[in-house]
């Protein structure tokens, strides 16, 4: 895969942050979501200045999305529930209007079959992005993969990035992964040593990989 950018998410510890940042990634990511185990309860101290910030937000009320976007300076609102293309028009007006910058939208989409990709096709005019992830009796961070190949079904026109459970052994599978729509990867909970806490040499000889 000739990836574009690599995500790193689940991220909330300052000194932690600015190691991932001086990895040379492109997005990194804060899960707002109330019942996630890597929720950002209070502002870390330190917010990334040369990646672009992600706010990943699970079926929450618009006002609170962009009332912490505004604190948080996001760049990206990546959305992990069951928002509507409607939900996604609507806030994407009212943060034309309440922000003072622009923001782009991830939708993610859970994966467990083929049939799953379909779910893509109502958001292929609202999104600016998805993030095809695997389905779960939670909301992402499972560290499970789903099988890629389902993904051959994805027709549509919107880029997307690959998400789900890769972790330090996958990087020569990523690259073989080919998709003419995909961009990039999420990281997350397999390149943990704590909760919310990234292995910073894992994630360095991962990319290190990627890059050859």
């Amino acid at each position: 895969m000739n990836y574009e950018l690599i995500k790193v998410c689940g991220m909330r510890e300052a000194d932690n942050i600015r190691e991932v940042e001086a990895l040379g990634i492109d997005m990194m990511g804060f899960i707002f979501w109330p019942h996630s185990s890597r929720r950002v309860t209070e502002h870390p101290g330190y917010l990334p200045t040369q990646v672009r910030r992600v706010g990943v937000f699970v079926d929450e009320a618009p006002a609170t999305v962009l009332q912490l976007a505004s604190s948080y300076r996001l760049d990206l609102i990546q959305l992990h529930g069951h928002e509507s293309p409607t939900y996604i028009q609507n806030l994407r007006r009212q943060a034309g209007s309440a922000l003072n910058h622009s923001i782009k939208i991830i939708k993610a989409i859970s994966i467990g079959s083929s049939s799953d990709v379909e779910q893509y096709k109502p958001y292929e005019d609202c999104a600016d992005y998805l993030l095809f992830d695997t389905r779960c009796t939670t909301v992402g961070g499972s560290g499970k993969q789903f099988d890629w190949s389902v993904l051959s079904a994805y027709h549509g026109d919107t880029p997307f990035l690959l998400s789900g459970g890769i972790g330090p052994d996958d990087a020569e599978r990523v690259k073989a992964f080919c998709h003419p729509r995909c961009i990039g990867i999420d990281l997350n909970s397999r390149f943990e040593t704590a909760l919310g806490l990234k292995d910073i040499a894992k994630l360095k000889t991962f990319i290190e990989t990627l890059q050859r």
